[in-house]
Order: structure tokens, then C-alpha cells, then sequence
């Protein structure tokens, strides 16, 4: 039967301890881009993490732009980012008009694969272009191979930029994601882990790095008593209202994480039956994943021809939304044109994998629809 009401793929989750933020910001009339929710929800942020600074941003997006312009990455510059990810990571590439260098997947963690991201840089310095930064992805939550990337951004000093926008909560050796960079990124955006509507963060434990990102996100403002600028700024600082809904949300967010990852052994334990299935898994206890999203792949030939659209289209005649994995950029019509070093890991992931309904507000009955849909066109 299809579900009277839609099963969310990864649907926002208020507790009700935002409403005191919020009323604070009210009472005080503080409504505007900055105040005290604002300030400590950056303190908050980094000492969760596990950083010295935070700069609260309207999106995780902006810290990434925001990033590129703190290294001097500039036209005719090439910044490395992994291929297998949301566009957000590789769009402000292109917003300082820099080119892309995109990095294909290893199949363990699905995240950039330290072998194309050393032949990659190789390749480049040989073409007289060595590149100015490295963005690291965590996809879905999975911490990427640290240890082996850091390496290689050491060996050929290359500045490491963590996008941990869907890894909040998750932890490589026993370190949380989001503090591995010279500068990292976090998104609040209305579908992760924990929310502010919309927005974001960039970390750092160089205070220089942070005071220029605040000053740039609040328009570039010299310090003067009539407005001046001596430089080209942004409008991506947090707002005191949104910063107070993160708060809140801080509250309850390692509860949120152990929800997801409850979801994650729940699907594997009901589904470990079914032919054709398989998981995106921790290697070994080395990593942490938040299961931000629980992800599987689908063999049609171990699942009687049935493919990952099958499913998918399967699941929405249920009332079940469901979403393919990440498009890689590399394929990507406005991305097409880009240097890519690929292996054809994540053109594989793209085209059996699925992400499944993981918010934290999921019901039991509701993931039981879920498996037992699955079940039902898969078994």
C-alpha cells in the first residue's frame, strides 16, 4: 500500500529548545545579521569540533567561497575537489573564476581516492599548474582517507580545505571531521544533521584566517565612521535569529547522530537478506560515520535485473522519497570541460546507488514501510 503521508528522505528536527534563543533575540530585539546567538553558537561550533575559531555564514557554500579568497585563489588558478559530491563544493571554484581539477572516488570510504588526487597534482605541476587548494569531501557522513591525503597535501604543500558539510558528529581516529584543514566547512542547510534553516561555518585555529572572513562576510566594511571599502565583500554572516535556532539545535546533536546511525544498522540488520544490497560501511574502527544519509548500492545482477531506478521509481509510487547518489561532477554538463582524473568508481556509484529515508524524526512504523517495500520488489 502506498504510505498516506510522504516518508522524508532527510526532513528538518526541532526539539523545542530553540524557542529559547529565539525568544532572547525577540526580547532584545535583536534580529539583525549579528548578537550574542551569533557569537556563541561560533563558540559552540568550534569547541565541539574541536577548533580555536568559527565564522558563523549564511551557508556552507559562502565558507567554502570564502576559503578560496583567503588562499588568493584567483583567475587562471586550479583548485583540486573531489568529483564524487554535491556541486556546492566545486561552484565557488568557478566563483573566483578558478578552474576545477576534479579527483575520482576509492571504493572503500566512496571519498577522493588518494591515488588519483597524487596523480592528479603530479600531472598538473608537469603542466606548469601547480594547483592552490585541495577540498576533501566526507561523503554522506564517511570520513575520507585522512591520514593519506593529508600526506599528499603535506608533501606537495598544498592547502587542505575540509568539506565536512554532511559529516557534523563524525570522527577519523578518533577526531572529528571538520578539524583535519587549514580551513573546514560545516552546512546547516534545512536536510543535515542538525539545521539553522539555512547556513553555515567556516573553522580554523588561524585567527587571521577567521577575523578576514568575518570582515569580508559583513560586506568588507573599513573601520570608519561613515561606509568605506577598500575591498570587494560579501553578505554571508549569520543572522542572530538563525544563529539562535543553532543553538537549540547544538543541544540535542549528539542525539540526532545516534538516531542516524541507529537508521543505518537498522536498514543493514532488515535488509542483510536480500539479494543484490549492499552498504556504504566504516573500513575499520578508524572511522566514524555519522550516517547522515544511509546509502546502498544495487547489483542488478545478483537482484533478478531489477536497477537502482527500479527502486527509486518503486518507492515513490509508495509515497517514499528516495534519491540516486551524487552525479559527479565530472559529468555534469557545466563541469564537462574540466580536467578530471578519474577510475570509474563513482560513475559506478552514480549508477546503482541510492540514498534512503535517514532523517532522525523517522518513525519505526515509517522505516518499516521502507523495508518491507523494498522487500517487496527486490526479494
Amino acid at each position: 500500500m502506498t504510505s498516506p503521508q510522504r516518508i522524508w528522505l532527510s526532513s528538518p528536527h526541532t526539539s523545542g529548545r530553540e524557542l529559547k534563543y529565539l525568544q532572547q533575540a525577540l526580547d532584545s530585539n535583536l534580529i539583525a545579521p549579528l548578537g550574542p546567538n551569533v557569537n556563541e553558537f561560533e563558540k559552540e561550533i568550534a569547541g565541539y569540533i574541536g577548533m580555536k575559531h568559527a565564522s558563523a555564514l549564511s551557508a556552507g557554500t559562502a565558507a567554502i567561497h570564502l576559503a578560496l579568497i583567503l588562499l588568493g585563489v584567483e583567475s587562471g588558478d586550479e583548485v583540486i575537489a573531489s568529483s564524487f559530491t554535491f556541486s556546492a563544493t566545486v561552484n565557488p571554484i568557478r566563483y573566483v573564476n578558478a578552474t576545477p581539477i576534479l579527483v575520482d572516488s576509492e571504493p572503500e570510504t566512496w571519498n577522493m581516492s588518494p591515488v588519483e588526487l597524487e596523480r592528479a597534482i603530479k600531472d598538473r605541476i608537469s603542466k606548469g599548474k601547480k594547483p592552490k587548494a585541495i577540498i576533501v569531501v566526507h561523503l554522506y557522513g564517511m570520513p575520507a582517507m585522512m591520514d593519506e591525503i593529508m600526506s599528499i597535501a603535506s608533501k606537495y604543500e598544498i592547502p587542505l580545505i575540509e568539506d565536512a558539510a554532511e559529516a557534523l558528529g563524525s570522527q577519523y581516529k578518533g577526531k572529528r571531521l571538520g578539524s583535519f584543514g587549514l580551513m573546514n566547512i560545516l552546512s546547516f542547510n534545512g536536510n543535515k544533521i542538525i539545521t539553522t534553516s539555512g547556513g553555515g561555518a567556516l573553522l580554523s585555529d588561524d585567527d587571521e584566517l577567521i577575523s578576514r572572513s568575518r570582515f569580508l562576510a559583513t560586506q568588507a566594511r573599513d573601520q570608519a565612521p561613515h561606509y568605506q571599502h577598500s575591498t570587494i565583500g560579501y553578505n554571508y554572516r549569520m543572522s542572530n535569529i538563525v544563529a539562535g535556532i543553532g543553538r537549540g539545535q547544538m543541544e540535542v546533536l549528539d542525539e540526532r547522530v545516534e538516531k542516524r546511525r541507529e537508521n543505518f544498522f537498522y536498514y543493514k540488520e532488515q535488509l542483510s537478506g536480500v539479494n543484490g544490497i549492499s552498504f556504504q560501511e566504516e573500513p575499520n574502527d578508524d572511522y566514524y560515520s555519522n550516517h547522515w544519509l544511509t546509502t546502498i548500492l544495487i547489483d542488478p545482477q545478483q537482484s533478478k535485473g531489477k536497477t537502482r531506478e527500479d527502486l527509486r521509481l518503486y518507492l515513490e509510487s509508495k509515497n517514499i522519497e528516495t534519491r540516486p547518489l551524487w552525479k559527479p561532477m565530472h559529468l555534469q554538463p557545466v563541469f564537462a570541460a574540466c580536467p578530471a582524473y578519474t577510475n570509474g568508481v563513482s560513475d559506478r556509484l552514480f549508477e546503482t546507488g541510492l540514498c534512503l529515508p535517514s532523517s532522525s524524526n523517522i518513525t519505526n512504523d515509517e522505516r518499516d514501510s521502507v523495508v518491507s517495500s523494498i522487500k517487496e520488489i527486490l526479494s
